[in-house]
């Protein structure tokens, strides 16, 4: 079946139906009754292993085993007799150390009858799969009966809009869920107001990622008005919506919420046309906010005229710990201005990345000296500017003299013919925000510094 192609369960169509509770009564019907009984007992423990009760209602069911589902639930089922606790189930679609057959619909049909009772499974990390709209109402579903979940990951499925609607709805009463990541499923305006109405019922969910989703602006402005009244709300990603026109009426609204909401604490704003009159908006806001302390606005239209608004309100702004301000255009003035406020005023902003705005050696080197009289200031991104010599000098001395430790910056010095040069490292505010290693540490602090200086949450 192609990912896309099942028709919606609407009233009066046909659907996948569900797996008969007849199938799932012998496996967890004593857990049931026993959870049922009054007492102070903490969980039930699970009657057979997560993987024979997979392979059970795949055989019950005449629907082809997925070895990769088989082997992640192995991993589990290990976890738990070794007495393991909140475990998150990764199924990684793009997992490529391991053969890997991506999930279908009927697939997770299967895993979601598989955990939908186990009290070990609160993660679920289904990313890069072949789930569709008929997969997110299975996902609508489990959210409905799973009720220690916190974290869902449904990341660049094939999710559209009645899919997201129907996963909102399904939020409107759940209580246990903290971070559901939507990242790449074109919802599209029409599911972006699913979510946008969901967080005026919903009092759990405190971290939501909506980015490249194709919001347009109508949900973009309904997340701001929404924001303004929802205080549970720590972090949101609003990338790339697809807006049409020049006046930033989102950045407007975005600004009015922020001087009205007390608990985001992370806002990611990448490719939203932000221009300098959009980022004047944001400061203005960022005067009275005294909860944001993660400002993400890479991948925009802002200059250094921009920069005098943002140096001027990190004066006074003593919340702000981590700026992105990746992939904009702010160059020598720009850095200076920043620089300036850094090395006099602001002893509060803890990350900066300045990747890729045409600053040049000498608005670098103002940066590597503000770090000399700031002792706050601890990571700096400057990958894709024009280093001259004076710039790999200076950013060497810091790294030398144990100012800017090397974990901490995009950059390392090398010698060559007794001349200093600046190599790339991978290091960075969100490295792994689309992708994760196939060595080393997905979460380490060198590659997601940005979360790791602002976590919301366990997961990133």
């Amino acid at each position: 079946m192609k990912p896309g192609s099942e028709k919606p369960p609407w009233p009066g169509t046909s659907y996948p139906a569900p797996l008969p509770t007849q199938i799932t009564a012998p496996f967890w019907g004593r857990a049931q009754a026993f959870a049922s009984r009054p007492g102070t007992y903490r969980a039930p423990e699970p009657i057979i292993s997560l993987q024979e009760l997979y392979n059970n209602l795949c055989i019950e069911n005449s629907q082809k085993i997925n070895d990769f589902i088989l082997l992640k639930l192995k991993g589990v089922d290990e976890e738990i007799q070794k007495g393991s606790e909140g475990i998150t189930l990764n199924l990684a679609g793009n997992n490529h150390s391991m053969p890997v057959e991506r999930l279908t619909n009927e697939d997770f049909l299967a895993l979601s009858k598989t955990i939908e009772k186990n009290p070990y499974v609160n993660g679920l990390d289904v990313r890069y799969n072949l789930i569709s709209d008929a997969g997110a109402y299975y996902a609508a579903k489990l959210l409905q009966k799973q009720h220690i979940l916190i974290y869902l990951n449904l990341m660049f499925n094939d999710i559209g809009p009645k899919g997201g609607e129907l996963i909102a709805k399904a939020l409107h009463k759940n209580t246990t869920l903290k971070y559901l990541r939507m990242t790449g499923n074109k919802i599209e305006n029409k599911g972006g107001m699913c979510f946008a109405a969901m967080l005026q019922m919903n009092s759990s969910l405190e971290k939501l990622d909506l980015g490249d989703t194709d919001l347009g602006m109508q949900s973009v402005i309904a997340f701001a008005t929404v924001l303004t009244q929802n205080q549970t709300i720590k972090g949101i990603n609003l990338n790339r919506p697809i807006l049409y026109g020049e006046q930033e009426e989102s950045t407007v609204h975005i600004g009015h919420m922020l001087k009205e909401n007390h608990s985001l604490v992370t806002l990611h704003m990448s490719k939203h046309n932000v221009k300098n009159s959009g980022l004047k908006q944001l400061c203005d806001a960022l005067y009275l906010n005294r909860s944001l302390r993660y400002l993400d606005v890479s991948c925009n239209k802002i200059t250094h005229d921009g920069m005098v608004f943002l140096a001027d309100v990190l004066k006074s702004n003593t919340t702000l710990e981590v700026i992105d301000l990746s992939f904009n255009r702010i160059e020598n003035a720009g850095a200076k201005n920043l620089s300036e406020t850094l090395a006099s005023h602001n002893r509060t902003l803890k990350a900066l990345s300045v990747v890729s705005n045409n600053i040049k050696g000498e608005g670098l080197v103002a940066l590597s000296e503000s770090m000399k009289t700031n002792a706050t200031l601890s990571n700096i991104y400057i990958w894709g500017n024009k280093f001259d010599e004076a710039t790999c000098v200076a950013y060497s001395n810091l790294i030398e003299m144990g100012r800017l430790k090397p974990d901490n910056t995009d950059v390392q010095p090398y010698e060559v013919d007794g001349r200093v040069y600046l190599s790339e490292v991978s290091n960075g505010l969100k490295r792994h925000y689309y992708w994760t290693p196939t060595y080393g540490e997905a979460f380490s602090h060198s590659s997601n510094a940005g979360f790791s200086l602002v976590p919301v949450g366990q997961q990133l």
